[in-house]
C-alpha cells in the first residue's frame, strides 16, 4: 500500500536541505516535491511554512524517523 508522506519546514532553505538528504538517509529514490504553505491570511514570504512531500510506493519509511529526522531542522512530520 502506497503511503504519502508530508515533513512540514520553517523555510525553504530547510526544505530544500532535507529533499536532499532524504534520498542519502533513507534511501528514496524520487526527488520529493516542495509546497510553500502560506499561513492563513498572511502574504509574506516570511510567514510561510515549506512542505516536503515524500511518495512511499512500498510503504517501507517508518514515520518516527522521518519525524525525527524533520526535527532536526525544526520541523515535523504531518499526522496523516
Amino acid at each position: 500500500m502506497s503511503e504519502r508522506h508530508v515533513l512540514v519546514l520553517p523555510d525553504r532553505d530547510s526544505a530544500e536541505e532535507v529533499a536532499e538528504e532524504l534520498g542519502e538517509r533513507f534511501g528514496t529514490g524520487e526527488t520529493p516535491q516542495l509546497v510553500r504553505d502560506a499561513l492563513a491570511g498572511e502574504d509574506d514570504a516570511e510567514d510561510a511554512q515549506w512542505l516536503v512531500v515524500v511518495e512511499d510506493p512500498e510503504a517501507r519509511l517508518d514515520p518516527a524517523a522521518l519525524d525525527a529526522f524533520a526535527a532536526e531542522y525544526e520541523g515535523w512530520l504531518e499526522a496523516p
